[in-house]
């Protein structure tokens, strides 16, 4: 029996660690998500859809485009149906400034369907320059925005009757700022003419090119960071030379870095150290004398250190310390025994 109970025992140990699963130790076996998904086992909350996606097409059938909606009755909330704003950009590097703009044209009005438009790459190429984030990221940085409910992907530079017509547009909100383009001065003037536009709020301090700009004034600091995290010179676009000097900079860091750690340890090891002496040379001390032995030394030394600091005056009314009496009886004597000179015949 008792070598069944064993084997029994093992055998439960070994099921029990076939199940348990090995810790990753690797990048790669951590379990990530695809890049590229539908999200339809996330039933609580999911990224905007895309405008020709079935969730955005049954919205905008179920929107009556033949209500039109006016500026002052979409303040008062008086509408039979939401209102469909339309903001747009590049989004790159999607950042506070963009999320507070959209956030500002959610918010424009009481019941209000925003939809975003992000240009593709190679519209915003030729029009504004190369971005860091390819069209397909800036889609999915700008979808996840909590305040968007639907993406147009390729959207266009400049808005016409036909594309505002398609979605169903009722307003477009932008800056005030006037954007010019094509030789035009604002692309946004005829729909400000219509009062289709309402009027938006850059963040200060913080923009796409600001961000860009602090990246390539630390180029050095970010690059050996990168490379210390495992990325190649070929994926940095650096040097061979330059690559050995990061390398050999952050090597320095590095030991810098030990030292520092190490010297700490000395000092803390040092005054730790010092404290438990100095705490057995008290105890040993006053073991030695104890409390009543300080007095009595104390008692001692204390008349002797007073007169030491302050040594006792010299006798009023005495010269040189002689007393007056006795220098009287001095100089009286020396009277007597002084002798005047012969007189001259």
């Amino acid at each position: 029996e008792d070598v069944e109970d064993v084997e029994d025992e093992e055998e439960l140990s070994l099921s029990a660690e076939s199940t348990t699963p090995d810790t990753p130790t690797l990048y790669h076996e951590f379990k990530m998500l695809p890049l590229f998904m539908d999200f339809e086992d996330f039933t609580i909350c999911k990224p905007a859809p895309f405008a020709n996606d079935d969730k955005a097409i049954l919205e905008l059938n179920r929107c009556d485009y033949t209500q039109r909606i006016t500026y002052q009755m979409a303040r008062s909330g008086q509408t039979n149906r939401r209102v469909r704003v339309y903001a747009d950009g590049i989004y790159d590097l999607f950042h506070q400034g963009h999320a507070r703009q959209l956030m500002q044209a959610k918010n424009i009005f009481p019941n209000v369907y925003l939809i975003v438009g992000v240009c593709n790459d190679e519209l915003t190429l030729r029009m504004k320059g190369r971005t860091v984030m390819n069209a397909f990221e800036r889609y999915e940085a700008v979808r996840h925005c909590r305040y968007v409910d639907e993406i147009v992907p390729n959207a266009p530079w400049t808005l016409n009757d036909d594309f505002v017509s398609e979605h169903k547009i009722d307003f477009v909100a932008h800056d005030d700022i006037p954007y010019g383009a094509g030789g035009v001065n604002d692309i946004y003037a005829p729909l400000k003419a219509r009062g289709m536009f309402v009027a938006t709020e850059r963040t200060e301090g913080v923009s796409t090119s600001d961000i860009v700009a602090r990246i390539v004034k630390d180029y050095d600091v970010y690059v050996r960071r990168n490379l210390a995290r495992g990325y190649s010179a070929k994926e940095l676009n650096v040097s061979f030379l330059s690559e050995k000097k990061f390398r050999l900079q952050n090597k320095m860091d590095e030991l810098k870095s030990r030292g520092k750690r190490e010297l700490t340890k000395v000092k803390v090891d040092i005054i730790a150290k010092w404290e438990e002496k100095s705490r057995e040379f008290i105890d040993a001390f006053l073991l030695l004398f104890g409390k009543e032995r300080l007095n009595y030394l104390w008692n001692e030394s204390k008349g002797r250190i007073i007169q030491a600091l302050s040594p006792p005056g010299s006798p009023s009314g005495s010269v040189n310390g002689d007393d007056p009496d006795e220098r009287a009886e001095k100089d009286d004597s020396e009277d007597e025994n002084m002798q005047l000179p012969p007189e001259k015949g």
